[in-house]
């Protein structure tokens, strides 16, 4: 059984540390300025803030995506096990067992949901049995699957699609997944389910999540520690539990304060304050 609260200063060891990055698209917008975070093994962390704070940007880092979009890391470093990664191809990563799941729910479309599993274990040399084993342990975490197998993967719907990519990102057995917004256009009760499940497969399988996310309620509730971006800063991280309980996280990410719920557009005027980013 993991410990249940790992944190980047607990005795556990590094997984990837990212050092001060800076990263520029199109060679003149810079978009991450002086990203560092680390990632424990076996932990979930969660990186935090809403739209164009910088979250996939990071995510892209680290699996070396940026390239396909014209981006790069300009300064600062990325290690993966103590080892320099921000030079490796993105097929490198996945041989090192760092796999993204892209935000949007990305499967092969004319493919039946089986056939978008299989593909996950495309890189893997340990044999048919070992592969149905797998396939056999994502449809128990994700039963809706076996249900849908030999579906079409474009005619289901957005929580099944999503299931899909998580459980192709498992085939390829990771030991750390780079998971991009799981929330994004779905209903509450599937957000909860799929958090469930990456709860039940970190702590049953091992895996280590990075994930992105603008849910703030929701990821702060299962992951262990957080990253809060903002204009492409680490403006606030430490342990989930302390950022839950944060008076400034409660007003400007969960709507709340001591006199109750505030206002979508007090919550806005967060962004005019300079304090966290000085």
């Amino acid at each position: 059984m993991l410990d249940a609260t790992p944190t980047p200063d607990a005795q556990v060891e590094t997984l990837l540390e990212v050092n001060n990055i800076e990263v520029i698209y199109n060679s003149v917008i810079l978009v991450l300025k002086g990203v560092s975070l680390k990632v424990p093994k076996g932990g979930i962390t969660a990186l935090l803030g809403g739209n164009g704070a910088g979250k996939t940007t990071t995510l892209k880092a680290v699996s070396n995506l940026l390239h396909s979009e014209r981006g790069e890391v300009t300064k600062g470093s990325i290690k993966y096990r103590n080892e320099p990664v921000h030079s490796s191809d993105p097929a490198e990563m996945v041989k090192r067992g760092v796999v993204q799941v892209m935000e949007g729910r990305h499967c092969f479309e004319h493919l039946t949901i089986e056939e978008n599993l299989l593909t996950g274990a495309y890189t893997r040399s340990d044999g048919k049995a070992a592969i149905a084993r797998d396939l056999e342990m994502v449809y128990d975490y994700f039963p809706r699957l076996r249900e849908r197998r030999k579906s079409q993967a474009g005619y289901t719907s957005g929580g099944e699609q999503q299931m899909c990519a998580i459980g192709r990102a498992l085939m390829s057995r990771p030991e750390t997944i780079l998971l991009d917004e799981p929330s994004m256009g779905l209903a509450p009760q599937l957000v909860e389910q799929i958090f469930e499940i990456v709860k039940s497969v970190n702590e049953n399988e091992g895996v280590t999540f990075l994930l992105a996310e603008q849910n703030t309620n929701v990821a702060l509730r299962f992951a262990h520690y957080g990253y809060i971006l903002e204009s492409g800063r680490v403006v606030m991280d430490g342990p989930a539990a302390d950022l839950r309980e944060n008076q400034d996280v409660k007003e400007f990410y969960l709507g709340m304060s001591d006199e109750g719920r505030k206002s979508f557009r007090d919550v806005r005027s967060y962004r005019r304050r300079k304090r966290w980013l000085s």
